[in-house]
């Protein structure tokens, strides 16, 4: 053994070699055959971004999980608080604030002490993996504030959404006081991160609804397609000037850098869409099913033209399309939606599928516009239901330092 391979040996410890590797079979070979130290940490480099192994750092201007580039797998839950003493929900975020910055950078929230007689602080499924880019964001809803006493704090756009036309909710997916939403490019990493914030803070929540998704990502610079084959999020703003005029709050107050996140949980009728024809599908969105081009145009990023007309008058953009009748009202959010599959509707038979929406915009205003225009109008509503929805402010990003949500509490 070269001297350069003892040093290897000797400073890397199994779960270190895991974790910068990505599990990666062809660094253990490596290590295995005799290569140099420098040429296994080089292949070791490479294999972690590939492998997941780029860490997105918790503290910033803003949390992450907003612009941050699509991860392919959420797990997103809703807590409802059934503590209302603020010393203790502080405290909460002060936890969750400390196990996050070791959970996004792929560690374990607590190294474990000598006695093996107790449980180990961390859940240990993601023991060797990498973070695979792992984002946790976090908001809270209008009860929350009314909760603990803080109303007076309560921005007076931050109000829960209205009952929208075609809306069938169901309780269960509908309210709540905190949300996390965790992403990640593995599924286990994204939820063992939930799973830890909340097993942390059971003396003060309790889980009120969760949903797993996945997005069809070929590249981070492709946009997803949902489940009925669609790209969804083309119109999303990609520049600083754009974030800054539709997603994040420049107001006085505590959201200062927060943004509103709008969330729905949308039931698709999948077997109904299979037995529709592809030129209705087409007109159902507006869009051209293969390139993502609105009609009319060529590319998926061409400006939408709801003036175009074809041959005989009629608008090229069909007048109940969904891209028309969002387009139309001139207001702008940013999408970051995932679909989901529950496995089979016991009532029906069919998927229990569909898409976990999620908006977000500096203005709640903003996303009401939008699904009041599409209202009983929209054509995509003969495949689809809205069951579950909720508002939720996310905080500011965290300086290093601080905990989550501060400024509100201060």
């Amino acid at each position: 053994m070269t001297k350069d391979e003892k040093w290897f040996d000797k400073k890397m410890d199994r779960r270190e070699f895991l974790k910068k590797a990505g599990i990666g079979g062809a660094g253990l070979a490596l290590g295995a055959s005799g290569a140099s130290a420098f040429f296994a940490k080089k292949v070791m480099g490479e294999s972690a971004k590939a492998d997941g192994g780029e860490e997105l750092a918790f503290y910033g201007e803003h949390q992450a999980g907003i612009v941050t580039p699509m991860q392919k797998n959420v797990y997103f839950v809703v807590l409802d608080l059934h503590s209302t003493d603020k010393a203790e929900v502080i405290q909460m975020f002060k936890d969750w604030t400390d196990y996050s910055e070791k959970l996004v950078s792929g560690q374990l929230v607590k190294e474990d002490g000598a006695n093996s007689y107790l449980p180990p602080f961390d859940t240990g499924e993601t023991v060797g993996l990498n973070p695979h880019r792992l984002t946790l964001t976090f908001g809270i809803s209008p009860a929350f504030l009314t909760k603990l006493g803080l109303d007076s704090k309560k921005p007076k756009e931050f109000r829960d959404l209205p009952v929208f036309p075609r809306d069938q909710l169901k309780e269960t997916y509908t309210g709540g006081d905190i949300v996390i939403q965790a992403c990640a490019d593995d599924e286990q990493v994204a939820f063992h991160a939930v799973r830890n914030l909340v097993r942390k803070a059971r003396h003060a929540v309790t889980m009120k609804w969760s949903q797993a998704g996945f997005a069809a990502l070929g590249n981070r610079k492709e946009t997803p397609r949902n489940l009925f084959g669609f790209k969804d999020g083309t119109a999303n703003g990609k520049t600083e000037e754009e974030f800054k005029e539709v997603i994040w709050c420049d107001g006085a107050d505590w959201m200062r850098g927060g943004t509103y996140m709008a969330v729905r949980r949308i039931q698709m009728f999948l077997e109904t869409w299979d037995r529709t024809s592809l030129k209705e599908q087409e007109n159902t969105f507006g869009r051209y099913k293969e390139s993502g081009a609105a009609f009319g145009q060529k590319d998926e990023f061409d400006e939408v033209d709801l003036d175009l007309k074809d041959d005989k008058g009629e608008p090229v953009v069909p007048v109940d399309s969904h891209v028309r009748l969002a387009k139309e009202t001139g207001v702008e959010i940013y999408r970051r939606a995932y679909s989901y599959s529950d496995g089979i509707d016991e009532k029906t038979g069919q998927f229990d599928s569909g898409l976990l929406f999620i908006s977000f915009q500096k203005d709640p205003e903003q996303f009401i516009t939008i699904q009041n225009n599409l209202g009983n109008v929209d054509k995509l509503n003969e495949y689809i239901t809205h069951v579950g929805s909720g508002l939720f402010a996310c905080f500011a990003g965290v300086k290093k330092g601080e905990y989550i949500g501060q400024a509100l509490f201060e």
